[in-house]
């Protein structure tokens, strides 16, 4: 294997059929998910969009598990997503404060008070649970620990999983990441609302 790739990813043979090879990036290459493996509507796609929020703004229904990107002309990207389950979830108003290639990842006290054996810490790579890439949300200045990122667990994808955050595909978070500047809008819906 090519360095920078985590070789523990393709020698188990059930999490290696997710799998179809890799994309260069730095300082690890992506896995590339079978897109077949996916229900058709999470793929990446241009979508028709008649919202009132600007291009560039990041929309994210929490109940439908789409991420949409709003572009002019009444058209947005749209990418599937895991989202958080029951009680987990956040929704309301935001922006992205920063973003991460390849991000460390530290669990939270909640999650770690629900599962005491995570570790404390996990630098960057193709086993950390935020992936690839991460944006990270702020609101008033202060990180309020809601991140989109990306994640290797690709069947989580249109699930009710995460501990809160949005997940995507590695792929598709690099797609976001290089669209999406610091300071962009982020607003987070759940039953077609969300609370500013």
């Amino acid at each position: 294997m090519k360095s920078g790739r985590n070789p523990d990813l393709m020698s188990d043979p059930e999490l290696a059929s997710w799998y179809i090879g890799y994309a260069p990036d730095q300082p690890h290459d992506i896995p590339l998910v079978d897109r077949s493996k996916i229900a058709p509507e999470f793929n990446r796609q241009t979508v028709s969009y008649n919202g009132p929020e600007k291009p560039g703004t990041i929309v994210v229904d929490i109940d439908q598990r789409f991420l949409y990107l709003v572009q002019p002309g009444g058209t947005a990207l749209r990418y599937g997503v895991g989202v958080g389950k029951l009680g987990f979830s956040w929704s309301g108003v935001a922006s992205v404060g920063r973003k991460g290639v390849w991000p460390a990842w530290s669990p939270t006290k909640t999650m770690v008070r629900i599962r005491p054996n995570l570790p404390s810490h996990r630098e960057g790579g193709v086993d950390n649970p935020l992936g690839a890439r991460a944006l990270y949300l702020y609101q008033g200045g202060r990180d309020i620990l809601f991140r989109i990122h990306g994640t290797n667990e690709p069947w989580s994808i249109g699930e009710q999983v995460s501990s809160g955050c949005v997940r995507m595909l590695n792929e598709d978070v690099v797609d976001l990441y290089n669209r999406v500047p610091v300071g962009a809008t982020v607003l987070v819906k759940r039953n077609g609302h969300y609370r500013v």
